[in-house]
């Protein structure tokens, strides 16, 4: 019998998806853990280790529902390096009358398949994936007008379009728009993190299938014990219980760290979102639920709808924007390479040791540890903007490219220029100290510049506007970061530039 041929990606896990509602003899829903995904860049043990497991789940679950699947395991030996490869033989084994699959997120992706299929000779379309709220050029179409591109002002558009937290056509619910004044606090151990609620599983077999064929990785595999959604039943367990128990101080505390919470009152949904178990609209609508019910403040609900509804939107807009060519920004031709405890997370600087440790353990480490530790300090040593994504896109169990180069070159490491953040996100360690708990007991000195036991993050910091001060200077944003610099002895500034220039130099040691 003739099929139809569908690929599901490792990123398109929605039991959901129109395909799937009504049963075919005639199609056949293609799965493959193939060496291409897990290859294309140094990838966290747990990233692989979470996708192989839940793609496998959902292939289960659809046979379990009648449908028809091949499903090509890492281990298959006739499963070659490459999807189109690949699709070729499966074609052949199912004697295939035509190709369909969803939208992929990925630019490398979506133009492998619209070059591959150009050449095939039965039918083959995209369909879309239906998850997102935006379509790929929706946020250009809003910008096209516009210099740059305010996320702000594409929020507030999202907010009016979808009617979310909206008590009228232009009214925002609590007259603002914006509550991120009140989402600054630092954390003193109270309330108490909630407890991890998830479901954990043991995918030791699983890793040992993986290490067998040969795919490299890195991080701690912590196979037999690994949180991360399985399915969408699980992800909906977890949406609840972020919900219920931790929604409701997430605005207080969403960029605050500290070595004793590593969640925090975060909800760790981003890798069941990013794969698509759940729908950012039932995500944003139990949020949104929650306040409407009295059951978490305005503030905090206010905060979470923007990262998604706002945030998540954005930075695909941003992305689709701008490839092929923006994971080679660099506009400040920064080119030091990644220190060696960026696999190992052994650095004498106590908060970047938890923000990378944090990150080797677990595959995820929240916002602000990812902007304002290591991004920060990635981009005041003057770090390889392209081996600082590369480095995220692997490490994060929630790092597709879609969302994590912009995120990364251009809020982050600045790459692009200031088209997409209005300044730099840096500072020294004052802010480090005030929004956590890493300063206390480090080997460095938070409040001094020189010296060997000076904080590496204070002449960085200096020295980074100093030197930039021709691309820089004029950014209305850091007048008054420029007038202190004024303002400072030039001797002082030397030395400061010379601590900086050292630290550089010794990377490996600091």
């Amino acid at each position: 019998m003739q099929t139809l041929c569908r690929l599901i990606l490792g990123d398109q896990l929605n039991p959901q998806h129109s395909w799937f509602a009504s049963r075919r003899d005639d199609v056949v829903y293609l799965f493959m853990e193939v060496r291409q995904e897990t290859d294309y860049v140094l990838h966290h043990a747990q990233k692989i280790i979470a996708i192989f497991a839940a793609m496998r789940d959902l292939a289960e679950q659809l046979r379990i529902a009648g449908h028809r699947v091949d499903y090509m395991a890492i281990d298959d030996p006739d499963n070659l390096p490459s999807l189109t490869k690949n699709l070729d033989s499966l074609f052949v084994k199912h004697d295939a009358r035509a190709f369909e699959y969803q939208t992929p997120d990925e630019w490398r992706l979506d133009q492998q398949l619209a070059t591959y299929i150009a050449g095939l000779k039965i039918a083959a379309r995209m369909v879309d994936t239906e998850h997102f709220y935006t379509s790929r050029n929706e946020a250009a179409e809003i910008f096209k007008d516009r210099k740059q591109w305010l996320m702000e002002h594409f929020y507030r558009q999202m907010r009016v379009k979808h009617d979310v937290l909206m008590n009228g056509p232009r009214a925002p619910v609590g007259a603002k728009w914006n509550f991120d004044e009140d989402n600054r606090k630092a954390w003193n151990g109270l309330p108490r993190e909630p407890a991890d609620a998830r479901t954990f599983h043991d995918h030791s077999a699983l890793w040992q299938t993986i290490v067998a064929a040969g795919v490299d990785s890195f991080g701690k595999p912590s196979a037999n014990h690994i949180g991360w959604s399985l399915n969408r039943a699980e992800a909906l367990e977890q949406l609840d219980d972020f919900i219920s128990e931790a929604l409701p101080h997430f605005g207080d505390f969403q960029d605050a760290m500290s070595t004793k919470a590593r969640r925090l009152f975060h909800s760790l949904l981003s890798f069941a979102l990013n794969t698509k178990m759940i729908n950012p609209r039932e995500v944003v609508a139990h949020a949104e639920t929650a306040y409407r019910e009295g059951r978490a403040p305005l503030a905090a609900v206010e905060g979470f709808i923007r990262q998604i509804l706002g945030w998540r939107e954005y930075v695909r807009g941003v992305y689709w924007a701008n490839m092929p060519g923006y994971d080679q920004q660099n506009a400040f031709v920064h080119d030091i390479p990644l220190p060696s405890w960026f696999w190992d997370g052994n650095t004498k600087m106590r908060c970047l040791a938890h923000a990378i440790g944090d990150s080797l353990e677990h595959a995820h480490a929240h916002h602000i540890q990812r902007l304002m530790i290591i991004g920060n300090f990635s981009l005041l040593a003057g770090l390889d903007p392209v081996a600082v994504h590369r480095w995220y896109l692997g490490v994060y169990i929630d790092a597709f490219e879609w969302v994590e180069l912009p995120n990364t070159l251009g809020m982050s490491q600045f790459a692009d220029g200031g088209a997409m953040a209005t300044k730099p996100y840096v500072s020294s360690a004052a802010y480090i100290n005030r929004m956590s708990d890493y300063c206390k007991g480090c080997h460095y000195d938070k409040k001094l510049r020189e010296g060997n036991k000076a904080c590496p993050f204070n002449a960085l910091y200096w020295d980074f506007f100093a030197r930039n001060k021709e691309t820089l200077g004029s950014n209305h944003r850091l007048g008054m970061v420029y007038r202190q610099l004024e303002k400072m002895d030039p001797e002082v500034v030397s030395a400061l530039r010379l601590k900086a220039n050292d630290s550089r130099q010794r990377l490996n040691e600091l």
